[in-house]
């Protein structure tokens, strides 16, 4: 067991490293199956070429890396040598589940698919079932332990096929029943500490065997190398991100001085619309000093801006012949047309104002809408206006 743990950390470590060189791999991608046969014989007293037992079986397994897979096997065995027989065609069945690591591709690298010839080990447990007719042997179930190594030659226009040579070594774990109680298991070393590793308890086996990989998702039967970025094109996108970065911080400050400009700007439209308007008062002037100020965009008129238009009301008052003009203006940011249309409801909401709070007849007003305004007001709280022109005859 102790070579069991090594091997699969081995492994793990084969697929860490492995996995980072790569393309993804999908469910069904890497699988493989293969049939195999060869002969076997015990490892131990007796002449090796004198008992040879032929054998034959089928693998089935997938590749988790470059390096490292699992497999199921399985193989029958039509002899017994030196053992007696057990009276059927098939004498015993051996299933493995074995992990298997390419030594090539681990200390070598994957160079992108598979090398003509490869180096691969494989490790494993499973369970030995002995086939019999005998009433005498009982007991015909047996765990097994396998190890070997595959000599591999890849090949196809595709390297989608395989041919191996393995020489391998199989233990079984006779459980301590001694040989005379099992004529199958004759010249088995007897053994009460089981499961273990005894030599005189294995058979060595030498076959060959042809595999065939399943095509995959990426258009071959192998794994397939992440493509690389040369140092040259990593450094071309660093300075394409920080030109993009030193951009966007531009962009900020920009952002940040207008957003400055625009407080400031409407700190200044609400402190004039809150202050006390200055007032001119001459009675006798055509153009009336009054002016109604409002916010930016808005027609409406603040209650600070109440008391010039309430003046203007007084001289009408006081001069019933006096017919006056109200003439609305717009800042110059807008459109023409929008600038036009706020101008004249600028205008005609003062004249509203005059009508109905202060009962001035509709008749002695008039509206007019002058769009933006040019030159005649310098600041920009003073281009969104109403102001009053005496148009008595």
């Amino acid at each position: 067991m102790k070579k069991l743990a090594l091997l699969f950390a081995a492994a793990t470590m084969a697929v860490s490293v492995s996995a980072q060189t790569v393309t993804e791999s999908k469910t069904f991608d890497n699988f493989y199956i293969g049939i195999n046969g060869g002969v076997m014989t015990k490892t131990t007293d007796v002449s090796w070429m004198k008992n040879l037992n032929p054998n034959f079986g089928l693998r089935i397994g997938r590749y988790f890396t470059p390096v490292f897979g699992l497999a199921v096997e399985s193989n029958a065995y039509l002899s017994n040598k030196p053992g007696e027989s057990t009276g059927t065609f098939i004498r015993s069945l051996n299933t493995s589940l074995l992990g298997t690591v390419n030594l090539s591709n681990w200390f070598g690298g994957y160079p992108g698919e598979p090398r003509s010839f490869e180096v691969t080990a494989l490790y494993g447990l499973g369970w030995f079932h002995v086939f019999t007719n005998i009433p005498e042997v009982e007991r015909a179930n047996r765990m097994s332990s396998k190890a070997g190594v595959d000599f591999t030659f890849n090949f196809g226009s595709k390297k989608q096929f395989q041919f191996y040579i393995e020489p391998s070594i199989t233990w079984l774990f006779l459980n301590g029943y001694k040989a005379i109680e099992e004529p199958y298991y004759e010249g088995y070393a007897l053994d009460e500490n089981q499961p273990k590793y005894n030599i005189n308890n294995s058979f060595v086996q030498l076959n060959a065997g042809l595999v065939y990989k399943f095509g995959n998702s990426n258009g071959t039967h192998n794994f397939t190398i992440c493509p690389g970025r040369d140092q040259a094109e990593i450094d071309a996108l660093n300075a394409t991100i920080n030109d993009l970065r030193n951009a966007l911080n531009g962009k900020d400050g920009q952002i940040a001085d207008k957003d400055r400009k625009i407080r400031e700007l409407q700190q200044q439209l609400n402190d004039c619309l809150n202050r006390e308007p200055v007032i001119v008062k001459n009675e006798t002037a055509t153009n009336l000093q009054p002016t109604v100020l409002f916010r930016q965009g808005k027609s409406v008129i603040d209650p600070a801006q109440y008391a010039p238009i309430e003046l203007i009301a007084s001289y009408m008052k006081n001069h019933p012949e006096a017919k006056v003009e109200i003439r609305g203006y717009a800042s110059p940011e807008g459109s023409a047309e929008i600038n036009q249309r706020l101008s004249n409801e600028r205008a005609e909401v003062v004249r509203q104002a005059l009508i109905k709070k202060y009962k001035i007849a509709a008749d002695r007003l008039t509206a007019v809408g002058m769009g933006a305004t040019d030159k005649l007001f310098e600041q920009v709280e003073f281009n969104r206006v109403a102001t009053f022109n005496d148009n008595t005859k």
